[in-house]
């Protein structure tokens, strides 16, 4: 079992808990400099696999996550400070071209010897598009433009020269020059009819939102029969916030407290900024799922070491590759993350 969990480049969340500020203001310089290098340096003794660099290009810290520092210049900065940790860079098509993409992902995988892969965020905030003179477009357009992205992207790493004729992107004569030295592998999220078209024409791997077992046996179902029309494989990363304690009571009560608190006017504002998503953050039956932005603790790693490391193992069968983690809980990273990877 793989593990990945968020780069430091958010350092405001959400308020649904009470509607009060989670976090300090974003620092800066020296504070700025210190607090990243030692969360890379925890989560590389943590032995965390990949780290998943956001991209929040607005957001008002209540009801959605704050505004995030820029994905391409903190990629680079991660990549000169660590060297086991494989970096996942989210790109929103529309705000980059993909052959700009193409050239500095190149020049990533150099750097990093093949620790570099991209995440496709087609978008769902779009309030971001309009403020960045950024064309929306509908949500079946979005990711008929991701798809386009990685088409042209990948023709760009395959092949010596390509050129490009599509409705979103253009590149005529396009040459990479270094080339890249690896494989490309992409990453995206969504679980719309539209995106699981996306994964299985050009995606390698899946980002679910958290979920109870039934509900992600389901999405991986839908999945795997999109792929078998293309003839691909796919790969899932599943987002969990776990929360151990050494009974399973002890964990649930602890979830309980945080239930009471949640703020019914502010998941309300929630739930319309991310109206612009199809499939995701719509599950208003199951309570857990108000948490957190990505459902995590709809996943329900929750309880003693041994029961979550069950729940875990369920996954695994189910066919989750990895755990896409929030680490804040001492308890999990102390007493299951250890043994995580021998599943």
């Amino acid at each position: 079992m793989l593990t990945c969990t968020w780069a430091p480049t958010t350092f405001q969340g959400t308020q649904v808990l009470g509607g009060k500020p989670t976090t300090k203001p974003m620092p800066s310089g020296s504070r700025l400099l210190d607090s990243t290098l030692g969360y890379l340096q925890r989560v590389e003794r943590l032995g965390i696999s990949h780290l998943l660099i956001a991209q929040r290009w607005w957001g008002s810290g209540e009801e959605i996550e704050g505004s995030s520092l820029d994905c391409l210049a903190m990629t680079a900065f991660f990549a000169a400070h660590t060297d086991q940790l494989n970096l996942i860079t989210a790109i929103h098509p529309g705000f980059f071209h993909p052959t700009v993409i193409a050239k500095w992902g190149a020049t990533m995988d150099r750097l990093t010897q093949g620790r570099w892969a991209i995440n496709i965020t087609s978008g769902w905030n779009l309030q971001e598009f309009e403020m960045y003179g950024i064309d929306v477009l509908d949500h079946d357009e979005r990711y008929a433009r991701s798809a386009e992205f990685v088409e042209l992207l990948r023709r760009a790493w395959d092949q010596p020269e390509c050129s490009f004729h599509g409705t979103y992107y253009q590149a005529t004569g396009l040459k990479l020059e270094p080339r890249p030295e690896h494989p490309l592998t992409v990453y995206q999220g969504g679980q719309s009819e539209a995106a699981l078209r996306l994964a299985a024409e050009h995606s390698d791997w899946m980002f679910l939102n958290g979920g109870a077992p039934e509900k992600i046996a389901g999405i991986i179902d839908r999945a795997r029969s999109a792929f078998d029309k293309t003839g691909r494989t796919p790969r899932f990363a599943l987002y969990a916030a776990p929360l151990c304690r050494a009974t399973d009571a002890e964990a649930w009560d602890a979830v309980d407290a945080m239930l009471l608190q949640v703020n019914p006017d502010m998941l309300a504002r929630r739930r319309e900024r991310v109206s612009g998503a199809q499939g995701m953050w719509e599950n208003d039956d199951d309570p857990l799922s108000s948490l957190d932005t990505n459902e995590g603790y709809a996943s329900r790693l929750i309880g003693s070491p041994a029961t979550i490391l069950e729940k875990i193992a369920a996954y695994r069968e189910l066919g989750v590759d990895m755990l896409h983690l929030d680490l804040r809980d001492r308890g999990f990273t102390e007493a299951v993350l250890p043994k995580i990877h021998a599943l």
